[in-house]
């Protein structure tokens, strides 16, 4: 028979336990590290979302644009509901004077992508509208170039920037018109027209891209549709700011 004692010698049960809690701590250690990680990766991730645009913006819906901020927020709204207050812009003929010069432009309430309640009309201050179509090739074009100028430029001090996106077909490219000011970190406030293009007409509006530039009381002071130079954008600026049409440079 063996002569060795059956039970753990005190001292080894001591090195024992103590292994054993070490163990025990060590792990929980690395739970708490991994949390940790976690949580800052998460941080991380939140701060380099709000700062690239994705994550939607603060700008208020009616209010100027902050290039940098994505306005247009990720919303489900493809088609809006438009309210038209007010005598609606004759639509500009193709020569002559703009019989819509001088006229204050009518009101127009409705929303934006996320159902956020939006106001196109006179505010008190000089005003650029901008009117898109997602499926035009020279709107898909003219977005990025304008929202590349605000951020080199910043917004233009004292003239409000906002925009319609009208002409809204799911049978038609580029659909909807949300989900591509979106992925192009579109700055402007933007308001969906309604399925009729209500907002589109009371602004008498006849080719894409449109603007309408209009003084602090919201009189017409200048139409003009198509593709725009950075001369011309600069011009219609000059011109809100001004309150008379200015030749581009």
């Amino acid at each position: 028979m063996s002569n060795q004692s059956s039970s753990k010698d005190p001292a080894q049960s001591r090195v024992a336990a103590a292994a054993g809690q070490n163990s025990s701590s060590s792990t929980r250690w690395v739970w708490i590290g991994i949390a940790a990680i976690v949580l800052v990766v998460g941080a991380l991730a939140f701060v380099f979302t709000r700062s690239d645009g994705s994550g939607g913006g603060s700008a208020t819906p009616d209010g100027g644009g902050t290039p940098g901020v994505t306005v247009v927020p990720a919303g489900k709204v493809e088609i809006g509901t438009i309210s038209v207050t007010g005598t609606k812009l004759p639509e500009q003929s193709a020569s002559g004077a703009d019989p819509a010069v001088g006229q204050v432009i009518p009101t127009i309430t409705g929303q934006t992508f996320d159902g956020s309640a939006m106001t196109i009309g006179p505010s008190g201050e000089p005003t650029i509208i901008m009117v898109v179509a997602h499926w035009c090739p020279h709107c898909q074009r003219e977005v990025p170039f304008l929202e590349s100028w605000l951020r080199t430029n910043g917004a233009p001090e004292g003239v409000r920037l906002v925009a319609l996106a009208t002409s809204n077909d799911s049978g038609k490219p580029n659909y909807p018109a949300g989900q591509w000011l979106l992925r192009e970190k579109w700055t402007v406030p933007t308001m969906v027209d309604d399925r009729a293009s209500d907002g589109a007409q009371a602004l008498g509006v006849t080719g894409f891209p449109y603007f309408i530039v209009v003084d602090a009381q919201g009189r017409v002071i200048e139409r003009t549709s198509g593709e725009l130079t950075a001369a011309q954008w600069e011009s219609l600026i000059a011109a809100a700011k001004s309150g008379t049409s200015q030749p581009a440079a």
